[in-house]
């Protein structure tokens, strides 16, 4: 079991401060300031997380059809403090909306982001340096997958320039390879095997022994490669 107490996830604290410019911190929670003799902006960073996760709590409560004693009993919150987030009473701490996410089975982040609020699209552009996993005269490889997911898939586009290859020791047990050649031609080898591919071949093969995929052609080879590990 989590403990409420631990530090936060440093991503979860970057979240917030990125989406609304502050963090509250302190142990208790403290009264949301209705009224200030000072000049206000139109709404206060910290307003506008309580705002928005009164709406959010009931939302989420209403999904699971939880009554305010069943979180309260979930997440280790009082009763009391949740009906007065729900009514946008007080500004909850980081340690308050952090076991109210974990009882929800979410991230901090998922926690207090609006739904629709980001792009449900996750773009990876062509020239982002970020993604080029290798570069070198003969061989070119460009991550297509998100660098910051655990995953049990990865995608590749390959370029191999003519006599250039691609060897690699073998993977994790079970592991497969999935290749499709969008131009040129090749030869994969695997297993003491070897097939000769064309443009829109594709093969499948064993990617835990030793296995290669050589350009055989005169023009530079382009392909899709995807590894699954089992």
């Amino acid at each position: 079991m989590l403990n409420p107490n631990a530090l936060l996830p440093e991503e979860s604290a970057d979240f917030i401060l990125k989406r609304y410019g502050c963090l509250q911190c302190p142990a208790m929670s403290a009264p949301v300031k209705k009224s200030n003799p000072q000049p206000e902006l139109p709404t206060e960073p910290s307003e506008a997380i309580a705002s928005h996760l009164c709406r959010r709590l009931k939302q989420l409560r209403g999904e699971r059809a939880w009554s305010l004693d069943a979180l309260s009993k979930a997440c280790g919150v009082s009763r009391s403090m949740l009906s007065q987030i729900e009514r946008n009473q007080v500004n909850p701490t980081l340690v308050v909306m952090f076991r109210i996410a974990q009882a929800f089975g979410m991230s901090l982040g998922q926690l207090v982001e609006t739904p629709g609020a980001t792009s449900a699209v996750s773009v990876i552009r062509a020239h982002d340096k970020a993604f080029h996993y290798r570069s070198d005269k003969l061989c070119q490889i460009r991550t297509l997958s998100p660098l910051h997911l655990e995953k049990d898939v990865e995608f590749y586009e390959v370029t191999l320039q003519p006599d250039g290859a691609l060897r690699s020791a073998a993977h994790f047990e079970r592991t497969r390879e999935f290749l499709t050649v969008q131009k040129g031609t090749v030869r994969v080898e695997s297993a003491g095997d070897a097939e000769e591919l064309g443009p829109g071949d594709s093969a499948s093969y064993r990617a835990d022994v030793p296995h290669a995929i050589i350009n055989t052609g005169r023009i530079p080879a382009t392909m899709f490669l995807v590894d699954i590990y089992s």
